[in-house]
């Protein structure tokens, strides 16, 4: 049966999750005459042009490459961080190559650009050695008697339990996935056609297209003389700085097109930083779009970042690593990502919050020196708690005077 492409004609391409073919190749309204084609083709590398997809891609992926991620076993007590040489793979170097942060941002780019981050565990026996990553671009995933298989550059075949694979968000067959510059293709290539018309313009002096009207000199070659000249006394007119420029008798420049003022193009550049926010999820105050914010919402909108967006890739990157490292029983150890560094906030507010969490018994005076880096010091694991607080419908003076009565000298 016969698509709606074919009985128009147009072109098939092939997956656009290459980031060497455009994402923006169709070009249905060519058909009907719109010269939409004429509009900038997206790529991984030309969407990275964009001043806000590059800031979207670099901050999440280095934020999420800064969290401490730490090994942690379960006893009857609790959990206790775990040393050892996984600890150094996780949170220091994962190979000999690589460090931990250099990795996982490597990773996290692949994520918020082809949509997909890819790494492989060497393991030597049941022991990890090393975590190593992996150009996505280069891998087909299938299913093998039911099992996903990771085939690189058509010659090496991994099983799942040896890839470390977080996708954008898989597509319904499971095994592939979908790209946020796809998926924002069309925002993204309205922002490259944005940006080069201003450039364009700009760059010609701030004239806008003009169209010669009068008499017209008659065949194609003296047009082209009549253009040469018009044009030789415009970039006359730029170059001496003077806005006035001889024309031939009865001949008028009228403008074609819109000036970037009357275009609303400052608006609508704002606009699609808003738009670009939206294909990470990600607040418009961190693609440094301050035109709508103030003390309050600036602060809501970094909680906002924290619970819905770090936290969550977060998460789908640690269950990733528990499952693979561990296995799916994980033998009382895990691996979880410390949010305190994001969530330090000022010196005042951190300074609060430590003396809070000591005067309730919730932590150590060590516990909190060394969430500032401090050493620990003599006496201080143990738990303090406010004295004033007595059992409710106590008499206080009582509770008070029992408190004061620790021994026989009055100590």
């Amino acid at each position: 049966m016969m698509g709606w492409r074919d009985w128009f004609g147009l072109e098939t391409r092939g997956s656009v999750e290459n980031p060497a073919i455009p994402v923006s190749s169709e070009n249905f309204l060519a058909f009907f005459g719109v010269q939409s084609g004429n509009l900038p083709n997206v790529t991984i590398d030309s969407a990275l042009a964009v001043p806000a997809v590059s800031a979207a891609v670099t901050f999440l992926s280095s934020s999420l490459a800064n969290l401490p991620l730490h090994v942690y076993r379960a006893n009857n007590e609790g959990s206790e961080r775990a040393g050892g040489p996984l600890q150094r793979i996780l949170n220091e170097a994962p190979n000999s190559e690589w460090t931990s942060f250099g990795l996982r941002k490597y990773l996290w780019t692949q994520v918020f650009t082809g949509g997909r981050g890819m790494a492989w565990v060497e393991r030597a026996g049941n022991q990890v050695v090393g975590i190593w990553p992996i150009n996505p671009s280069n891998v087909t995933v299938k299913l093998e008697n039911g099992k996903r298989i990771y085939t690189l550059d058509d010659k090496k075949t991994y099983a799942a339990a040896d890839i470390i694979d977080i996708p954008f968000l898989l597509k319904r067959d499971q095994l592939s996935s979908y790209s946020p510059i796809v998926m924002g293709a069309k925002a993204i290539q309205l922002a490259l056609a944005m940006n080069d018309y201003g450039s364009n313009f700009f760059a010609g002096g701030g004239v806008p297209p003009l169209s010669l009207s009068g008499p017209l000199p008659q065949g194609a070659e003296a047009m082209k003389r009549a253009m040469g000249d018009i044009n030789r006394a415009i970039e006359a007119a730029k170059a001496s700085d003077k806005p006035i420029f001889p024309m031939p008798p009865g001949h008028e420049l009228k403008q074609v097109g819109f000036d970037p003022a009357k275009g609303q193009m400052v608006e609508a550049r704002l606009f699609q930083i808003q738009e670009i926010a939206r294909i990470y999820n990600i607040p418009p105050v961190f693609l440094q779009d301050l035109s709508r914010g103030t003390f309050a919402n600036v602060e809501q909108q970094d909680l906002h970042l924290i619970k819905h967006l770090i936290a969550q890739w977060a998460k789908a990157f640690e269950d990733e690593l528990n499952l693979k490292l561990f296995g799916a029983a994980r033998n009382k150890r895990y691996v979880e990502h410390s949010m305190d560094g994001l969530m330090r906030g000022d010196f005042a507010s951190r300074m609060n919050g430590h003396a809070q969490a000591i005067q309730n018994a919730l932590r150590t005076p060590n516990e909190a020196r060394a969430l500032e880096n401090l050493p620990p010091k003599e006496n201080g694991d143990n738990l303090y708690v406010q004295g004033a607080t007595v059992p409710l419908g106590s008499n206080v003076d009582d509770a008070a005077g029992s408190e004061g009565d620790v021994d026989d000298t009055g100590n």
